[in-house]
């Protein structure tokens, strides 16, 4: 029997340190530890791929919480039955004793476990739409406060009118336009076609 554990954090700002403690708890070799830094809302993530290859019936793997296997209600569940089902491997989720396969190989036990899993996985995905939901509030919240997101618009420089005149009649070439005005190509050009506009409105 080998033992495995899979971390998993939303981004790669986040600290993973708590689940790599857990991990060392539980006397998980530091090279059967896959950690994955990205969303929970799927499992298409590389290190879990990768440890699904490695599994093997009679296995045992730890993960520190339920949300850290993921945060898709229905993905979860089949997620579950396949590694148990049709792997065979156990699963014991730290931080929650009753979702440990180990002791509960009867068929009560079985639908206990299942029972307790289709409701922290309704949770767990609850959480994630809720964050949604405060994410796009507080977004919403700023933008009605005049908080601007994204790059800052890069403005066209005073005399700007007189330096894109010359270059569009051909008075002055393209690398001194953008030398006069301090802007980029791209931001050049797209301040060019704004006068243009403005020109012909």
């Amino acid at each position: 029997m080998n033992i495995y554990g899979y971390v998993r954090v939303s981004s790669i700002d986040q600290n993973e340190d708590r689940q790599l403690i857990a991990m060392q708890g539980k006397n998980v070799p530091a090279k059967n530890i896959f950690i994955d830094k990205q969303s929970g809302k799927d499992f298409e993530r590389p290190q879990y791929k990768k440890m699904l290859k490695k599994l093997r019936a009679g296995d045992l793997l730890y993960i520190l919480s339920i949300d850290r296997l993921g945060r898709n209600y229905e993905e979860i569940q089949w997620q579950w039955r396949y590694l148990t089902k049709e792997i065979g491997i156990d699963i014991c989720v730290i931080d929650m004793p009753i979702l440990d396969t180990r002791p509960y190989k009867d068929l009560l036990g079985t639908f206990i476990s299942d029972l307790f899993l289709a409701v922290l996985s309704f949770v767990a995905e609850n959480e994630r739409d809720n964050i949604k939901k405060r994410q796009a509030q507080g977004i919403a919240a700023a933008k009605a406060k005049g908080i601007k997101f994204g790059r800052p618009v890069i403005e066209a420089p005073p005399g700007f009118e007189k330096i894109a005149k010359d270059f569009l009649q051909g008075k002055i070439r393209l690398a001194e336009a953008i030398e006069k005005t301090g802007l980029s190509k791209t931001t050049f050009y797209r301040r060019l076609r704004e006068y243009e506009l403005q020109s012909k409105g």
